[in-house]
């Protein structure tokens, strides 16, 4: 296990996926906040701190059970013609299903920020909070429809990566564990810089239609698809961790122009 998780492959999932966590965790971050400042003032920390830790055990039991399902991959269904094969298992349905569902959830977020940037948000302050438990079931129902992603997400970044199950686990568990810990010790800071810098948050959702896209090919390879005889394979994941990073660092490189331009103020000066 030890062994495992100290390979290059390994520590390069581990820190795509905490950040890739930490940014699709970004808009729980805003909703438990809103969802919070509704308490008095004494226990808005403790219902932010109480939510994300719950949505960190949420997630943990998602990914157990979502886990699970990606290891059947015995096939109980096939179909075969003169240009067409698959053998459908479980796992490729997993994998298939949640790849169409991030490139829905990613398409429709960056739809929904680009005309209407803050009408969940609006919602949700409409609602009535009374009590801290009140509050605290708000934050793990929300959190639930934003675990969907997450857990997609970390299935796709670590399947493949080793051939037992309780090992890439084992890695996204811990990449939840960290991005939580980031999220309890920096939620303000962090939704504050993304605030600032909101193309962060659009690199986060632009990088879910690219894993959806592998969660879709990974599932027709997992099922030995053949179209006219041609197999359909497997895309190697250091192509998305090098797209990943080399968004990343044009994105630093735009951050570090901005600020370094002067302001209007200067240039009146």
């Amino acid at each position: 296990m030890l062994d495992f998780l100290l390979t290059s492959d390994a520590i390069i999932a581990l820190l795509t996926l905490t950040f890739l966590e930490i940014i699709l965790g970004i808009d729980n971050i805003v909703f438990i906040s809103i969802a919070a400042n509704k308490l008095p003032e004494h226990q808005r920390a403790k219902a932010t701190n109480i939510g994300l830790i719950l949505a960190m055990v949420q997630r943990i039991i998602l990914l157990f059970f979502v886990s699970f399902l990606v290891g059947l991959s015995e096939p109980f269904y096939s179909l075969e013609s003169s240009w067409f094969s698959l053998h459908v298992s479980g796992q490729a349905l997993i994998l298939f299903f949640g790849g169409l569902f991030l490139i829905y959830k990613s398409t429709s977020e960056i739809r929904e920020k680009t005309s209407h940037p803050h009408q969940e948000e609006d919602n949700i302050k409409k609602k009535k909070i009374n009590s801290l438990s009140s509050a605290i079931v708000q934050i793990i129902i929300l959190d639930f429809i934003f675990s969907i992603d997450s857990i997609l997400t970390a299935v796709g970044m670590t399947n493949g990566l080793h051939p037992n199950h309780n090992y890439t686990l084992v890695l996204m568990i811990i990449a939840v564990m960290i991005s939580i810990g980031i999220m309890i010790g920096f939620a303000n800071p962090i939704r504050k810089f993304i605030n600032t810098n909101p193309s962060i948050q659009m690199l986060g959702l632009a990088f879910l239609i690219l894993i959806g896209f592998m969660l879709i090919t990974e599932a027709a390879h997992l099922s030995e698809t053949e179209f006219f005889g041609n197999k359909v394979g497997a895309i190697p994941k250091g192509y998305l961790y090098f797209a990943i990073a080399f968004s990343l660092f044009v994105e630093f490189l735009n951050y570090k122009i901005k600020r370094n331009m002067p302001s209007k103020k200067d240039l009146k000066q």
